[in-house]
């Protein structure tokens, strides 16, 4: 958390503003303040702040579970991790600053009109990367869910190569980019698929039943906003529409039989064991 439909609606968020905040696009950073340097992974310190100062935010996009700001001479790279999120303040203050904002802002990014863009994040496992070329971080990301050449008989291909449960393979990153818990749960429920069941033994109208299922759950997490389970990432509505995550106990939508959890690979599953065999 966030997944793919949380980091794009911030994305798409900061992108174009609202009522209260304007779009990051256009702005220049005039300066960064670090308060926990472990945020910042390339480059050290010293040479981020000096290589930051005064780019323009030219476009904000997003790859996988990265934000994406392209600057006039590099890119800025932003993985929120567990419990990262990305806020636009307003004040009035003198720079640098010496004690953040509020409580666990660990980077700003000034822009030098009273608008600080700040990255909170209370469990500090966020990251940022200045870098002049994407690839450098992201180059191990597997293909995009949405992607076009991604289609049913390569996604088919890709799963008979390997011999591993659906859901651990589902949440590697380099399968295939953006799922976390949620949408893998959702969508593994949506194709009436089995989380333990082995990639290779799929048939071809099981993965694209699968392919399909991802799609759906991925749109309709992004058109409500992401999902807001916890104190982190606040705004979204998709919770109201879990069909298996998080519903332990509760009678499955499709068959009422109880839905059920388990532990696959380290990661707490839901799931109908009825409907998913």
């Amino acid at each position: 958390m966030p997944e793919l439909p949380e980091v794009e609606t911030i994305a798409r968020h900061l992108a174009k503003g609202d009522e209260q905040t304007p779009s990051v696009i256009g702005q220049k950073i005039v300066s960064s303040s670090v308060f926990w340097e472990k945020t910042i992974a390339a480059p050290d310190l010293k040479s981020y702040q000096a290589a930051l100062k005064n780019q323009t935010v030219l476009n904000v996009s997003r790859r996988g579970k990265f934000l994406i700001l392209e600057l006039s001479h590099a890119f800025l790279l932003i993985h929120l991790r567990m419990s990262g999120d990305l806020i636009m303040r307003h004040a009035d203050i003198a720079l640098p600053l010496i004690t953040p904002l509020v409580p666990h802002d660990h980077v700003y990014f000034h822009f030098g009109n009273s608008w600080h863009l700040a990255f909170n994040d209370t469990r500090k496992f966020g990251r940022v990367w200045l870098t002049p070329d994407p690839k450098n971080v992201l180059s191990k990301l597997g293909p995009e869910p949405f992607d076009p050449k991604l289609t049913a008989r390569v996604f088919a291909s890709r799963l008979s190569d390997y011999k591993r449960q659906l859901k651990p393979l589902l949440l590697d990153q380099g399968f295939i980019a953006g799922l976390g818990n949620i949408y893998t749960d959702e969508a593994l429920f949506e194709a009436d698929l089995h989380p333990k069941r082995l990639s290779n033994t799929l048939s071809f109208n099981d993965s694209n039943r699968l392919l399909r299922a991802i799609r759906k759950v991925l749109r309709l997490g992004i058109e409500h906003n992401g999902a807001s389970i916890d104190w982190v990432y606040k705004g979204g509505g998709f919770q109201n529409y879990f069909q298996v995550y998080q519903q332990t106990g509760n009678p499955c939508p499709r068959c009422g039989n109880p839905v059920q959890r388990t532990v696959i690979g380290q990661r707490g599953t839901h799931f109908c064991e009825n409907c998913q065999r």
